[in-house]
C-alpha cells in the first residue's frame, strides 16, 4: 500500500512549477506549455537561463529594428496569456512568422525582458522547428475585432479567438468540477443512452431517429437500376423448378450415382431459392413503407419509432433504484423551433438521482453543487474569469463569490407568484401576465433572484397542470413537489423533483396527460417491485457557462451549436 505522504504526481508538478528553478514538460509533447511558465507566481521570471521548445500559434506579430528580428505573442490554449517570443531574421523568414494565425514550434532561451516591460519572462528564438503558414489574404480571422456573431460563422476556427478559447477552458473546468463533486459524494457515474423510445417530458418536441428515409431513397434507386421481375419472369423460374424437380425424379428411378443425384437436388434448390427471391422483390414499392395507412415502423432499424433523447433521467432512475445514487451527464436534444439567445436543439445536460431521499434531500443538493461550481472557477480557472471580467461581464467574478458563499432563499410557488403579483400592483411591470397556474417567464424568475432577493432563489411546490407526470403529487393534489434554482443572469438553472414513487398515483398521472402507457411500461416496473422515495434534477451545462462567464447569447458557449437552420460540421 502506497505511504499516504507521498505526494502525487500533480502535487510534485504544482511544487516544481512554483519554486524548483525548472521547467516541466508536458506529457505526450516535446514541448513546455505556456501556462506552466507565465502563471508562475514569478511570472516565470524564475525560469531565465532555461532552454525550452514551445509550440503555439502567433496571435500577432511585428518587426523591428529595420526587419532585424520580430516580436511575436504566442498562444498554445494552455491558459489566457501569451508568451513574447524574439525571433532574429537569420533564424527565418520573418515576413511568415509575424502573420496572425501561423503555428509555430520553437527552441529557445528564457530570458528577462528590459526593465518596464509588462511581461516577466521571454523566449529568444535559437532555433525554427516548425512553421503552419498562413496566407493573411484567405485567413478568415482577420485581427480587428471580431463579434460572436461573425464567429458562429467560423465555427472551426472560433477556438483560436481569446474569448471562445477562455470559455472552453472554464467549460473544462465546469466538467471536471462536476464529476469531482459527485464523486465526493458517493455518486456513481451512468451513462444513458443517446436513443430513446420515451418521452421523458411528455412535450413530443423530439428529432426522430429512423433508416426508413435513406432506405427508401436507396430502394427508389435500387428499383430504377434494377426493375423489380415481371410475372413472366417468375413464371419462368417456377417452370424452371419444375423442370429441376424432374431432373431429380428421374435419376432417383434410374438409381443413378449418389453424386449425380445431390448435384441434381443442389440445383433445385437453388432454382427454388431464386423464385423466393424474385416474388420478394416483386413486392417491393418505392416510398415509405406502409400498413393500415400509417408508417411501418416495424420495417424501421429499431422496429419501433426510436428519437434522440430529451433526457436521461428516466433511465438513471432505474440505476438509483439499485444503486441509491448516482448521475448522468451526456447531451440532449429538443427539437423546439426557437430562435432565442436561451435556447439549442442540442445541449447538455447533468442529472443526479438520489434514492431514500425527499425534496428537501434534492434541494439541498442541489444547492452545494451550484455553489461548489462557483468556488471552483473562483480557485482553479481564476485567470479566466478574469479575462471574463475584463472583456465580458465586469461582475461575473463577483457573481460567482456571491453564489458561492450566500445561502439560497427558499419559496413556494405560491409565494413567488404572490410577491410578483404585489410587485405589479406597485408599479412593475411584466410582459407576461402573472397568476396562479401559470409557468414562470425568465422574466419573473430573474426579478425574484435579481431584483427581489438579490441572491439563489429555489421556488418549489409547483402547480400539478405545468410540470411532467413523474412528478410526485403533493397532499393539496394541485400541486407536485417540484423545484427550481434561480440565478441572477439566466433565471432558471436547474429544474427538479422529487418523482412519484406511488404505483397508481403515477398511472392515473400518466393517463392524466394523455400519454400512452405501453412506453413506460418498464419504467413503472420500478414502481411495482421495490418502490423507494427517490428525487433529482437537471442542470442545464450551457446555462451554467452562461451565469459564469456573463456570455449573453448561448450559442457561444457550446463548441459546436446547433439551432434551427444551422447544424455547421
Amino acid at each position: 500500500m502506497a505511504d499516504d505522504s507521498t505526494p502525487s504526481s500533480a502535487q510534485l508538478a504544482k511544487v516544481t512549477l512554483s519554486n524548483a528553478p525548472s521547467v516541466l514538460k508536458a506529457e505526450f509533447s516535446d514541448r513546455v506549455l505556456i501556462r506552466s511558465i507565465i502563471l508562475r507566481p514569478d511570472g516565470g521570471s524564475g525560469l531565465a537561463g532555461q532552454t525550452v521548445r514551445i509550440g503555439g500559434w502567433v496571435k500577432t506579430g511585428r518587426k523591428a529594428d529595420k526587419d532585424a528580428f520580430a516580436f511575436l505573442e504566442l498562444n498554445d490554449g494552455s491558459c489566457a496569456g501569451n508568451l513574447q517570443v524574439i525571433v532574429k531574421a537569420d533564424k527565418y523568414d520573418l515576413g511568415q512568422l509575424v502573420q496572425t494565425g501561423t503555428c509555430l514550434s520553437v527552441d529557445g532561451v528564457l530570458k528577462l525582458p528590459p526593465d518596464g516591460k509588462k511581461q516577466k519572462v521571454e523566449l529568444d528564438v535559437e532555433k525554427v522547428v516548425h512553421v503552419g503558414p498562413v496566407d493573411p489574404a484567405k485567413y478568415p480571422l482577420p485581427k480587428t475585432r471580431l463579434t460572436l456573431e461573425f464567429l458562429r460563422d467560423h465555427l472551426h476556427m472560433r477556438s483560436r479567438t481569446n474569448t471562445i478559447s477562455a470559455v472552453t477552458r472554464i467549460r473544462d473546468a465546469l466538467a471536471f468540477a462536476t464529476h469531482s463533486f459527485f464523486h465526493k459524494h458517493g455518486f456513481l457515474y451512468v451513462q444513458t443512452p443517446i436513443i430513446t423510445t420515451s418521452d421523458c417530458e411528455g412535450a413530443g418536441e423530439m428529432f426522430q431517429v429512423t433508416t426508413l428515409i435513406s432506405g427508401a431513397e436507396k430502394l427508389e434507386k435500387d428499383l430504377i437500376e434494377n426493375p423489380p421481375p415481371s410475372e413472366a419472369d417468375i413464371e419462368a423460374a417456377k417452370l424452371n423448378v419444375k423442370e429441376r424437380g424432374d431432373d431429380v425424379a428421374q435419376l432417383k428411378s434410374a438409381k443413378a450415382s449418389k453424386q449425380d443425384i445431390n448435384a441434381a437436388v443442389a440445383e433445385l434448390k437453388k432454382a427454388k431459392d431464386n423464385v423466393f427471391k424474385l416474388e420478394e422483390r416483386s413486392k417491393l414499392q418505392p416510398g415509405i413503407p406502409r400498413k393500415d395507412g400509417k408508417i411501418d415502423y416495424t420495417q424501421d432499424f429499431f422496429a419501433r419509432q426510436a428519437f434522440l433523447t430529451v433526457s436521461g433521467q428516466l433511465q438513471v432512475e432505474s440505476y438509483a433504484c439499485a444503486l441509491s445514487s448516482v448521475y448522468t451527464f451526456g447531451p440532449t436534444f429538443r427539437a423546439e423551433n426557437s430562435h432565442t439567445s436561451r435556447h439549442l436543439a442540442e445541449f447538455w445536460m447533468v442529472e443526479p438521482e438520489i434514492a431514500f431521499a425527499e425534496l428537501e434531500d434534492d434541494m439541498n443538493c442541489a444547492e452545494a453543487y451550484v455553489k461548489f461550481l462557483c468556488q471552483w472557477l473562483l480557485d482553479e480557472c481564476r485567470e479566466d474569469m478574469e479575462f471574463m471580467a475584463d472583456k465580458i461581464d465586469k461582475t461575473c467574478i463577483d457573481r460567482l463569490a456571491m453564489v458561492a458563499k450566500t445561502p439560497f432563499k427558499r419559496i413556494s410557488y405560491t409565494e413567488a407568484v404572490d410577491l410578483l403579483i404585489d410587485a405589479m400592483k406597485k408599479g412593475k411591470k411584466f410582459e407576461n401576465h402573472v397568476e396562479w397556474g401559470i409557468d414562470l417567464a425568465s422574466e419573473h424568475e430573474r426579478y425574484l433572484t435579481e431584483v427581489l432577493f438579490q441572491k439563489p432563489v429555489i421556488v418549489y411546490n409547483y402547480p400539478k397542470g405545468i410540470k411532467a407526470f413523474y412528478m410526485r403529487l403533493n397532499d393539496d393534489l394541485k400541486t407536485v413537489a417540484a423545484m427550481d434554482v434561480l440565478v441572477p443572469k439566466v433565471g432558471e438553472l436547474i429544474g427538479g423533483s422529487q418523482r412519484e414513487e406511488r404505483y397508481d398515483v403515477i398511472i392515473s398521472r400518466i393517463e392524466e396527460m394523455g400519454l400512452p402507457v405501453e412506453p413506460y411500461e418498464w419504467y413503472l416496473d420500478l414502481r411495482r417491485f421495490g418502490t423507494v422515495k427517490h428525487c433529482g434534477f437537471g442542470l442545464g451545462f450551457e446555462r451554467m457557462v452562461l451565469f459564469a462567464t456573463g456570455i449573453d447569447n448561448i450559442r457561444d458557449v457550446i463548441p459546436f451549436p446547433r439551432y434551427p437552420g444551422r447544424a455547421d460540421l
